[in-house]
């Protein structure tokens, strides 16, 4: 985590906590994504918030795991928001009331892993452009999944906090 994060402050209602000294597991970058976005002001509020063509760049050591995909209308994608702050147990956001960090979909928390469904729109090589995404330029890619509609979906999901619902 960059020092300009960790100066920010926290705002009213928010609690922090110290994070532990040592990581319990690690992952493998496999790329990193490219995005119009280099400030997390102007990211979209989440990933449908923006019809933005973005460009996920797969390291080519993994091309062959490519093989398949172009199949796929859609793609989950796992990245890691590395400029995100981890200490948060309670947020304070810009657009509605404080909840706890598990009851938020924002990149502040532990493991600032985020996950959008995105359109696959080309492939070229080991770059593919896709619509969906909400993290900012350079941002490390962790896993690309097929999205499927008959299990990754659940139409009656609620979030009971969520006035849009």
């Amino acid at each position: 985590m960059n020092e300009d994060i960790r100066s920010q402050g926290v705002r009213p209602g928010e609690i922090a906590v110290a994070m532990p000294e040592n990581f319990d597991a690690g992952v493998y970058f496999i790329g990193r994504i490219r995005t119009p976005w280099t400030r997390r002001d102007d990211c979209p509020k989440n990933a449908r918030g923006s019809d933005a063509e973005c460009v996920i760049e797969l390291d080519p050591r993994y091309a062959a795991a490519l093989d398949g995909v172009a199949a796929c209308t859609h793609l989950v994608v796992l990245y890691f928001m590395d400029q995100a702050r981890r200490d948060l147990l309670v947020q304070a956001p810009r657009h509605g009331d404080r909840r706890g960090t598990f009851a938020l979909r924002s990149p502040v928390r532990p493991n600032p892993i985020a996950m959008s469904v995105v359109r696959l729109v080309r492939i070229d090589g080991t770059k593919l452009t896709v619509v969906g995404l909400d993290c900012l330029d350079g941002t490390p890619l962790i896993d690309i999944k097929p999205y499927f509609a008959s299990v990754d979906s659940v139409p009656e999901a609620v979030v009971g906090w969520n006035k849009e619902e």
